[in-house]
């Protein structure tokens, strides 16, 4: 069954809320939404890949799944999450951004994504299936509905191979669909 994207900012606010004595998981939420990436790309990052970023740097990163190079850019949300977690948690450079609490130094698992994004979402009582994946088709609905960028423009920054994989991935619905036939020309 696939994943669904948060659609309401209420839920948004709703999460990082919830969140804001989890500074590491607040952080991972809002690197999720924000960037546009796998999960398991963002987990892939260390403290020393972003530990000195300012807002508005790129910080390449090759996809785990395509092999593909991509960027990953500092904006303002992810950047004062990110200063609130290297303050309170104080990790060393070498450690994984997102570590895991077993063991020494592993990245937490897109499984563990998962359950978290379940549970943020049982948390504000919002119905539906959601997981790890949630996090990158939430980025792609607020650009797409709230700051009206195409599908094609999105489709480059997913790295998509086709146009038809970011149209079935933006699941656009038959009511949106319809709602286009009203305007008149």
């Amino acid at each position: 069954m696939k994943v669904g994207p948060f659609t309401e900012m209420k839920h948004v606010k709703a999460i990082k809320k919830i969140l804001a004595d989890r500074p590491r998981d607040r952080m991972l939420f809002i690197f999720g939404i924000n960037a546009g990436l796998r999960v398991q790309d963002i987990l892939a990052l260390r403290v020393k890949d972003v530990s000195s970023v300012k807002v508005g740097d790129r910080i390449s990163i090759i996809e785990k799944k395509t092999g593909k190079e991509n960027v990953l850019m500092m904006n303002s949300e992810i950047k004062a999450a990110l200063d609130i977690y290297l303050s309170t948690a104080k990790p060393k450079e070498d450690h994984y951004l997102f570590k895991s609490r077993k063991g020494k130094n592993y990245p937490l698992s897109t499984y563990a994504v998962t359950m978290m994004v379940k549970r943020w979402a049982a948390e504000i009582n919002v119905k539906g299936n959601y997981g790890a994946h949630t996090l990158r088709k939430t980025w792609c609905y607020f650009q797409r509905k709230q700051y009206g960028v195409s599908w094609e423009v999105i489709a480059k920054r997913l790295n998509h191979s086709s146009p038809s994989v970011t149209r079935r991935y933006l699941g656009v619905q038959a009511e949106e669909v319809e709602e286009i036939l009203l305007n008149a020309v």
